[in-house]
């Protein structure tokens, strides 16, 4: 397995005695695509909270290159270079695309609350804008209505905001949920080329995008880790064909 950039140490969160994640030792290597998968309910979204902080572990710590962040805040986590997608696509409707990516790209140069800047001060961020929606396939759409692209094309936007923020480790959460086959191949191959020089943690239900891209899978079921390894070995364990896979095709 390549170096760790982030593992999980005995981490456990629990709800009023319900346990939904339980003593997770999650390792995630360097420079790989990771996939965390598993049945609904099995905690892999609770997971994601947790390491973004926008939950608090009842036990347990998370390193980050060797640091103990466990009880960072959850700015201080995107500040070192974690950086999250959601569900449900996180861009602005009724900004341009090129409006949105720039927004991402002000938070690198330290204007990110600096909503008043006028046009022309903003400007210098767009050659890196553009350079951002082109490598997701947008460039065409740069002028337009955000909230009237289509979805994949918003979650493709999505990517590029993700990626102008500079993630040494991108966390993308179901990031072809809901979309039809084209979409689909398009968001794969966007997350294969944003995993160059970055480490991706993935949830994704689709197993077939889990096939072709992640380097290793831990498989979750009630919220502790079922099984764990390479696509080939992890779909041939009869505990993980029942628990996840199995009912997937069912």
């Amino acid at each position: 397995m390549e170096p760790c950039i982030l593992e999980t140490r005995s981490l456990s969160k629990e709800f009023k005695g319900f346990s939904a994640v339980a003593d997770l030792n999650l390792r995630v290597g360097r420079g790989t695509i990771h996939a965390l998968i598993g049945p609904n309910g099995a905690g892999k979204t609770t997971v994601f909270n947790l390491l973004t902080k926008f939950l608090t572990p009842t036990s347990g710590t998370i390193h980050f290159k060797g640091q103990d962040i466990t009880k960072e805040k959850p700015a201080d986590i995107a500040t070192l270079g974690i950086i999250r997608s959601f569900q449900i696509s996180a861009v602005f409707p009724n900004l341009s695309p090129l409006e949105n990516v720039r927004i991402a790209l002000q938070r690198t140069t330290g204007d990110s609350y600096r909503f008043w800047k006028s046009e022309r001060c903003l400007r210098r961020l767009d050659a890196r804008a553009m350079e951002l929606l082109d490598a997701v396939g947008l460039a065409d759409l740069s002028g337009g209505v955000t909230g009237e692209l289509a979805y994949g094309r918003k979650r493709a936007l999505e990517i590029a905001t993700t990626l102008a923020l500079e993630p040494e480790l991108m966390l993308l959460d179901e990031p072809t949920q809901g979309m039809g086959a084209e979409d689909v191949e398009r968001i794969t191959a966007l997350v294969k080329a944003a995993s160059a020089n970055r480490t991706v943690l993935m949830v994704e239900h689709n197993l077939k995008v889990v096939a072709s891209l992640a380097d290793r899978i831990t498989v979750l079921q009630r919220g502790a880790i079922l099984a764990e390894g390479p696509y080939a070995e992890v779909s041939q364990d009869p505990r993980v064909l029942e628990a996840y896979m199995g009912s997937a095709h069912a």
